[in-house]
């Protein structure tokens, strides 16, 4: 079985580090994908809810900020939670294990143009 994604976009918004109480590093974030069909003179823009941990999370937040292209490879998880209103709800996000720089070169990346990847055993379960 199979289930490995790679989306190329763009930042919805800076990247915020966070750290749980183990103090692993941990970002959540989105990216809007444009999809290669026109639909009334307009693109179709998807977004996907992207979770990254550790070194991983750490690059991203160093490195890319809101509308900044992205290259990012994972896995698809759902993600079941209870919300405010004590329904359940189920989410499919993306959970980052690698990540690139891609789209045009800018005199501040050109020394940074490398991938950051991490080992399945470095990415905790989602609970």
């Amino acid at each position: 079985m199979l289930n490995q994604v790679v989306l190329q976009g763009r930042l919805t918004a800076n990247p915020e580090l966070k750290h749980t109480q183990s103090n692993i590093a941990v970002t959540s974030f989105s990216i809007a994908v444009e999809e290669n069909r026109i639909v009334n003179d307009e693109r179709k823009t998807n977004f996907f809810k992207c979770v990254a941990w550790r070194n991983c999370a750490e690059f991203i937040c160093k490195y890319f900020e809101k509308g900044k292209p992205i290259l990012i490879n994972g896995e698809l998880r759902n993600d079941t939670y209870t919300d405010k209103n004590n329904v359940n709800r189920t989410d499919t996000i993306v959970l980052v294990s690698g990540v690139n720089f891609c789209g045009a070169k800018s005199n501040e990346s050109q020394s940074k143009d490398f991938e950051q990847s991490v080992s399945d055993d470095d990415i905790p379960p989602v609970e």
